[in-house]
């Protein structure tokens, strides 16, 4: 167990926001996080668990005790007939984990490549992109409850996976209640990847792709790691890269309206893009929605709307880790988010809810 003091952040959050942290422990295993729990100068400290950083917008030092997840290793577990169970270490990079994944053999997260982030993340998230979502290939997860020192697993009926969202971004109201936002640590995470794979290739981006290359989409099958490639090559075409500019990945969810709802827009609004989905609802692209109401290119400070994807806020200010940029502040990120939240509302009647976690 590692424990620094004063730690800077500006490198440990996709957005690049400067910031400190009082004091950081780096989690390299299970036994980090038992060792926490039972130091006399750390065991009582509030804690914040923080991953690959990509998912949240740091609005000023963080004074609760930062447990920087760091456990890795990634390797098949079990073999069934019809599965790998393929387990990774919280600490690893997402896209490193899927692209390994992918090269190995073991199909079934090539939709989500280039999803930044880190594994113990992506459950908390359900994270997802191009018709995949990190449930639907979901095995189980191990985690340790920091409140109790207790460890446990949990399966996807468990982890209670919604759109974005999880048991683990919900605090428990009163004592009973299953929420365990603030009070977790996951530290392995384990994927049932099918030996009869199959591709999912039901979004435009991808058929616009296999069009380009000559490719006929209702006709040829593609292998998972051209599917891989492809992915790639869409998100980098319209997604900011945030080693290069700071950001969160998409900011907003797409928001999900009734059949009746989206047949109202459509008649005010008929090119909103928009997917049905199997129970009947509607998913409209948040993207669309913003850029709808002009926020492309639009800033507050340093805080900007992406040029190319409107669904993206960039921190402008942001160059090189370390220069003495100003760069973006939290509050100028969530001060242009809940203009958009406004500005969508009030041309189409929709709460748009952000994706990040706001510390």
């Amino acid at each position: 167990m590692f424990i620094e003091k004063n730690v800077a952040l500006e490198s440990l959050n996709t957005f690049h926001i400067v910031a400190k942290a009082q004091t950081m422990v780096r989690i390299s295993s299970v036994n980090d996080v038992l060792a926490v729990l039972v130091d006399p100068k750390l065991a009582l400290q509030p804690k914040f668990v923080l991953g690959g950083g990509s998912n949240i917008v740091i609005t000023g030092d963080i004074k609760p005790l930062v447990m920087k997840v760091e456990i890795t290793g990634k390797h098949v577990v079990q073999e069934t007939d019809k599965h790998w169970i393929v387990e990774a270490g919280a600490g690893e990079n997402w896209h490193d984990f899927v692209t390994w994944c992918v090269y190995s053999g073991y199909p079934g997260l090539e939709n989500m490549a280039l999803i930044p982030g880190s594994v113990g993340a992506s459950p908390v998230q359900n994270i997802g992109a191009y018709g995949v979502e990190l449930q639907d290939r979901f095995h189980e997860l191990d985690a340790i409850n920091l409140d109790t020192g207790e460890t446990f697993t949990l399966n996807a009926a468990q982890c209670a996976f919604g759109y974005r969202d999880s048991v683990f971004k919900h605090v428990a109201a009163r004592e009973g209640d299953f929420g365990l936002g603030g009070k977790t640590l996951i530290t392995h995470v384990r994927f049932a990847l099918s030996k009869e794979w199959k591709p999912v290739l039901g979004y435009a981006d991808i058929e616009k792709k296999m069009i380009a290359l000559g490719l006929e989409p209702t006709n040829y099958i593609p292998t998972p790691l051209q599917i891989y490639e492809w992915i790639c090559s869409i998100r980098s075409a319209k997604l900011p890269d945030p080693k290069v500019i700071g950001n969160a990945g998409s900011f907003f969810k797409n928001p999900t309206v009734s059949a009746e709802q989206c047949a109202d827009i459509i008649q005010r609004e008929p090119k909103i893009v928009h997917y049905h989905l199997d129970d009947g609802t509607v998913k409209l692209a948040a993207g669309w929605l913003i850029d709808a109401c002009g926020w492309k290119g639009k800033s507050v400070g340093n805080a900007a709307v992406y040029e190319k994807q409107a669904l993206v806020i960039v921190n402008r200010g942001h160059s090189e880790i370390g220069s003495g940029a100003k760069g973006a502040t939290g509050g100028e990120v969530m001060t242009l988010a809940k203009a958009i939240q406004t500005s969508v509302y009030e041309r189409f009647g929709i709460r748009l809810e952000p994706e990040p976690v706001v510390v």
